[in-house]
């Protein structure tokens, strides 16, 4: 019988270690360290998918190719991995349960209907797998359903079959023989996922990974899993609402910046081609303590609705609280006002919300927050006609913001019919092309008397 003994693996990074460490060497984080049983004879480092050798050769007699992208049929998915499947990649979708991982996964094998498809589930039965694709409206002779969760019955079925994509349900639920510890540890998940890697590069073959997320909002397994992988995928949502947003937080093959939004129906995931519409709310209530913001995620503008809410402080300490929105900046904004202004706000409640359930870093958003703050301390509404683009600086300057030209584009198209912009983004900028007005402002205080000189 195989003596067994104990190792214990860094949850983070994958570091291992012969004894319980309090702090990984590796990562620096701390109680990362688990424990596993393992047999002695086992072999940690066998591969287990065999690849071809391979040998070193010049850089100069590496032959290169232009191969194109694979489309997903979903445009929005298309876009965030910007231009498609780059065939031999290996993109790991992670998310909450429950959010529609899945769903999407299955979309995109039903929709491609002239590739070969193999979607290996080890949470679900065809049976269930089936329902799921008769609820969703679609169908696809070329896609082949496989529930195994051992990976070397994988590879085997894998080769069989010889896919063009190949989807597994998910990551935490493989297991190897070779390998001596239950499926989801550390060392499964690593070695699963270099395996798999393998195949996908040397087949040439893109590859989907469904993984979990923690309670804190990370995806589960070790950190090395994202250096793995050519893409990282983030499905975020609440469950009280119908929209799901996909953020690229890792992409080899475009940019890191990209937003995708979804609207989960009865029939699966139906793609938002115009979020703005969404994501600022249809009333004819003119209230204050709301504005409008031209902001812009990856290549796409966006037209946000920022709400305030400014009352006095009830319990002694004021509370600055936001939603979507960095807190510390808030504070910081809040301090310009006070300082710059002259707003006392140092005893009063301040809390910000960016409707949709979004999160929004872009630094242009800061108008549109001081003037929904200003609208919700002054009780005095803004139109709802206009909207705002300009960063806010410590001295209460409004600073330029990139690609002005879109913002104010994005802003004409929806009937907007003023904006408010740093003064300093006029040069090279053709007023004459816009139907909507563009006012320059280059201190808080000009969009203050601006914003609220009528009233």
């Amino acid at each position: 019988m195989a003596k067994l003994k104990s190792v214990f693996f860094c949850k983070n990074c994958g570091a291992e270690s012969s004894k319980w460490i309090g702090k990984c060497p590796s990562c620096g984080e701390w109680n990362t360290y688990t424990e596993q049983v393992i047999t002695k004879t086992s072999k940690q480092n066998q591969v287990l998918y065999e690849s071809e050798k391979q040998f070193p050769q010049k850089i100069s007699e590496v032959k290169s190719k232009k191969e194109g992208r694979i489309s997903t049929n979903i445009g929005e998915l298309d876009r965030i991995l910007g231009g498609g499947l780059v065939p031999g990649s290996m993109i790991l979708i992670g998310g909450e349960p429950g959010i529609g991982k899945s769903t999407l996964a299955l979309q995109v094998a039903l929709k491609l209907q002239h590739l070969k498809v193999l979607y290996i589930s080890g949470e679900e039965s065809p049976q269930q797998i089936k329902m799921r694709a008769e609820r969703l409206s679609l169908q696809n002779d070329n896609c082949f359903i496989l529930s195994e969760t051992l990976l070397e019955n994988i590879f085997t079925q894998t080769l069989n079959v010889n896919p063009d994509l190949l989807i597994i349900d998910s990551i935490q639920t493989l297991y190897s023989d070779k390998i001596e510890s239950s499926a989801g540890t550390v060392t499964q998940v690593r070695e699963s996922a270099a395996s798999l890697l393998k195949f996908a590069k040397e087949k040439n073959v893109p590859v989907f990974l469904i993984g979990h997320i923690t309670k804190d909002g990370n995806l589960a397994g070790p950190k090395v899993l994202e250096h793995i992988v050519d893409t990282v995928l983030q499905f975020e949502g609440d469950h009280n609402h119908m929209y799901r947003i996909l953020r690229t937080t890792k992409n080899r093959f475009g940019s890191t910046s990209e937003l995708g939004i979804f609207e989960m129906g009865e029939k699966g995931l139906r793609e938002v081609t115009n979020p703005s519409e969404i994501l600022i709310t249809q009333s004819d209530d003119n209230l204050s303590g709301t504005a409008i913001a031209s902001t812009i995620n990856g290549a796409r503008p966006l037209l946000i609705e920022i709400q305030a809410l400014a009352s006095s402080a009830a319990y002694g300490t004021p509370q600055r609280s936001s939603t979507g929105f960095d807190n510390r900046r808030l504070g910081m904004l809040l301090a310009v006002l006070e300082k710059r202004a002259g707003f006392r706000l140092a005893q009063k409640d301040v809390f910000l919300n960016i409707a949709g359930g979004i999160k929004v870093d872009d630094p242009a958003i800061d108008l549109a927050v001081i003037a929904s703050v200003l609208s919700s301390n002054l009780d005095l509404p803004i139109d709802k006609d206009v909207c705002f683009a300009g960063e806010v600086g410590l001295t209460g300057e409004i600073r330029p913001v990139a690609r002005v030209d879109q913002r104010i584009s994005e802003a004409n198209k929806l009937g907007f019919k003023k904006i408010y912009i740093s003064k300093y983004n006029s040069k090279g900028l053709d007023q004459s092309k816009y139907k909507i007005e563009i006012v320059k402002v280059s201190r808080v205080e000009e969009l203050f008397r601006s914003l609220f000189k009528k009233n």
